[in-house]
């Protein structure tokens, strides 16, 4: 197996993949970017023309700071850098203010800040290979370095996953070199940096408690109780409350942690996200939207009756189902916690080592998109990229990773609705697609066959669905009737693919035996 840890000495390979990358991130700087990038300049202006007491009520823009301190403090570091660009750029009045100057400030400091994912280099291939191409660390480097998700995320549509990945990866590589204490330690940075990432923290919190503070195990992988050290947990609780008080203290001083809180977490917000995530509410919302379009033709329902607000309205605000019960934020989360709690006993009872931890990890991540409240369709990439880490070591894994990466990256493609965009998003995600593919069954070409039948033809399914939603359908009579139906049938359609990987994922760690039992490699 490969080893999960940072690589040194990767040689010129490494260094030209990256700054491959890099050069095409910079082309991609004068496409089309997204409201994103207005919420992030306003950001800007927020951290640096206003005193910290007012960062979280401020709400002169629709777009009001509602990331975790550490990310505002993130902005307000940029914003030093941005006032040598364009000094308006950082004025809280200037509503949706946009120039050339700022443009490539933005877009520049995403390229810049990803250095860190850059250099998160984190498996080492040990199989042997005579071409370059078909080791495994090479493969990966690829997979992780040209993600076409974070490209088109994070550099058309515009955010800051990269360096927020980075982190995420390096957490997760100081655990599996056993350093817990460093990876509790990022892990704790990151989660006050992005608040979605508490998407994954039971894995790390039973991970730590179970082969930290725990510090044996018996023959048969059960917990040995008498082996508890107080010490350690008291350590990670410490450094899990210093990072805390880093980031909340100054808001506690201030009285503001009520308010704080309301930002990150408003609640008032519709179940699902103006995109639609391929998710399991997608799947509930299209039974309900087809169940109300037949209600409607057989007359058995009262048009006037119908809740106005839409799910396929671009809307985010609370509104009823039409037919089926209306989702609450309680009931979301109780489906949330039903959904991770196998992966976390499984974690417990059945230590799995790093891997189990790795794979425990995406569960949270899955179960948490699948079931959450408001979840963001960008959310899948808390799944991908961790399994890239995976799909490089066994060819059960390469065939989960390749359903759900490619389900899930073409369900990103909404977020990209404008033409001169069309092609690029067509052609990078067949690039990274048939790349991806490839490679993965170069390099576990002795074994069986990646897909069977039925996944092979869900796949090759996504074609005629881009043809139908893009060349098709807008010159059809139902564009004016149905707008939503392009929408609908992404989202549902991809959220059959995700489901299926989150439910074979979740068979291949239930059945997968203890770690002391395993042969070590």
């Amino acid at each position: 197996m490969a080893a999960l840890g940072t690589v040194k000495g990767s040689g010129s390979w490494f260094s030209s993949l990256a700054l491959g990358v890099t050069l095409l991130k910079c082309l991609l700087i004068p496409t089309y970017h997204s409201t994103d990038f207005e919420v992030h300049r306003n950001w800007l202006a927020i951290t640096h023309s206003l005193p910290l007491s007012q960062w979280y009520y401020e709400a002169t823009s629709e777009w009001t700071l509602d990331y975790p301190p550490f990310f505002a403090w993130f902005e307000y570091v940029l914003s030093h850098v941005a006032k040598y660009f364009d000094q308006e750029m950082l004025n809280v009045h200037n509503l949706n203010y946009f120039n050339s100057r700022t443009l490539l400030f933005q877009r520049f400091s995403v390229i810049f800040t990803d250095v860190l994912f850059v250099c998160c280099k984190c498996v080492d291939g040990r199989k042997a290979s005579k071409e370059l191409t078909e080791k495994p660390k090479f493969i990966l480097s690829v997979l992780l370095l040209w993600n076409f998700g974070l490209l088109i995320v994070d550099h058309i549509h515009f955010q800051y996953n990269g360096f927020l990945s980075g982190l995420m990866l390096l957490s997760i590589a100081r655990l599996f070199q056993k350093r817990h204490m460093e990876g509790a330690f990022f892990f704790a940075v990151l989660l006050h940096f992005k608040h979605i990432y508490v998407y994954v923290a039971p894995a790390y919190g039973i991970y730590l408690l179970r082969s930290y503070c725990f510090t044996a195990s018996k023959p048969d992988g059960s917990v040995r109780w008498n082996s508890f050290s107080f010490i350690r947990l008291i350590s990670l609780g410490l450094i899990v409350f210093l990072v805390s008080a880093l980031s909340l203290g100054p808001f506690l001083a201030l009285n503001q942690l009520p308010q704080v809180f309301s930002r990150l977490f408003p609640f008032k917000r519709g179940l699902c996200h103006a995109y639609w995530a391929p998710n399991f509410w997608a799947l509930y919302n299209a039974v309900d939207k087809v169940l109300s379009i037949i209600g409607l033709e057989l007359k058995l329902l009262d048009p006037n009756k119908i809740p106005k607000a839409s799910m396929t309205s671009g809307l985010v605000q609370q509104f009823d189902h039409t037919v089926l019960p209306s989702v609450t934020p309680l009931a979301t989360l109780i489906c949330t916690l039903i959904a991770i709690l196998p992966s976390v006993c499984c974690l417990w009872f059945k230590p799995q080592g790093p891997r189990g931890f790795l794979r425990c990890l995406i569960l949270c991540a899955l179960s948490s998109f699948m079931f959450g409240w408001h979840v963001h369709e960008k959310a899948i990439l808390l799944a991908i990229l961790p399994m890239s880490l995976l799909s490089v070591e066994k060819a059960g894994d390469a065939s989960i990773f390749l359903i759900l990466t490619t389900t899930g990256h073409y369900s990103l493609f909404p977020l990209l609705f404008t033409t001169p965009e069309l092609p690029i998003k067509i052609l990078l995600m067949l690039l990274f697609t048939i790349y991806s593919i490839s490679s993965l069954m170069m390099l576990f070409r002795k074994e069986k066959p990646l897909f069977n039948w039925m996944e092979t033809f869900y796949l090759l399914g996504l074609a005629p669905l881009e043809v139908c939603c893009e060349f098709v359908f807008p010159f059809t009579s139902w564009r004016l009737k149905y707008p939503f139906i392009p929408l609908l049938m992404t989202s549902v359609y991809c959220a059959v693919g995700v489901t299926y990987a989150w439910f074979r994922l979740y068979v291949s760690m239930l059945t997968g035996p203890p770690v002391g039992k395993t042969k070590k490699q």
